[in-house]
């Protein structure tokens, strides 16, 4: 089963540019072509969140408009960028939500691996919370899973990467509590996908590999400072390509860039010998 996770679009209205200088649009677009034309290619895509800038019904236009490319299952969860009734609105196929709650928490049961989406969104707040209700969601829902290999995908990591500015930010009230949930289910737990930090960070948490994706458009900037500024760099857009192999009960993740570069450039001629 082919994963790939796509996140922090920040599409403007309009095609406006985010911070004056990334043509966010156009980075979609890119990402999309990519993904269709990859071999083999994904059985789904994840939309780990800030899927619009400012959370408008024209932003989510746009969006819809250039993923009408993209003819593979797709599902996404709120980033603080986004709020939640423009987006299920514009994308109720992708937010399946089935309950009354308001959050936009859902199971998809159509592959291999059970997806479980988990809404962090603190609607108008740059961090990200978990409450009581979700928790007990998210517990019942493993409980309920115990015989399925789960990944979860949301947008706030719960944890600290060493980037202030980014750490201020990430999922705050309740990361403690996940953590339990998690720790008491982490046997079927093969990954968590996360957003938010424009960056490509992998760690193991609560016994659990904790996925962070970069963005389609622009990077944080690499400051471990503790006064570092909150910046951003033009380096490559990417996306993560998640490969979960059941026989083996084993998830591999491949970074993979959007831009072209020149080659693929044999290393061996055609006398079979290496190139020197």
């Amino acid at each position: 089963m082919l994963i790939a996770q796509l996140t922090d679009l920040h599409i403007g209205a309009g095609r406006r540019l985010a911070y004056r200088k990334v043509d966010t649009a156009r980075a979609l677009e890119k990402a999309v072509d990519h993904v269709m034309t990859m071999i083999p290619r994904p059985d789904v895509v994840l939309f780990t969140g800030d899927i619009g800038d400012l959370g408008s019904s024209d932003e989510y236009a746009l969006v819809a408009e250039i993923l009408e490319k993209l003819t593979i299952p797709y599902f996404m969860v709120p980033g603080n960028h986004d709020r939640r009734g423009p987006l299920r609105a514009a994308f109720p196929d992708a937010t399946p939500v089935i309950d009354t709650t308001g959050f936009v928490n859902y199971i998809v049961d159509d592959f291999p691996l059970r997806l479980i989406a988990l809404d962090t969104l603190d609607e108008g707040k740059p961090g990200g919370v978990l409450g009581t209700e979700q928790l007990e969601w998210l517990r019942k829902t493993l409980v309920d899973a115990k015989d399925r290999n789960c990944v979860i995908f949301m947008h706030h990591p719960p944890i600290q990467t060493g980037i202030r500015h980014m750490d201020l930010q990430n999922l705050g009230r309740g990361s403690a509590k996940l953590e339990t949930v998690i720790s008491e289910h982490r046997d079927h737990i093969r990954a968590i996908f996360c957003g938010h930090v424009h960056r490509p960070i992998h760690t193991i948490w609560a016994g659990v590999p904790l996925i962070i994706g970069p963005s389609v458009a622009h990077q944080v900037a690499f400051d471990l400072r503790p006064d570092g500024p909150s910046a951003f760099v033009m380096e490559p857009p990417a996306i993560n390509l998640h490969i979960w192999n059941p026989e083996q009960h084993n998830l591999m993740t491949h970074l993979v860039y959007l831009d072209q570069y020149d080659g693929p450039h044999p290393f061996f001629g055609p006398d079979g010998k290496l190139i020197v």
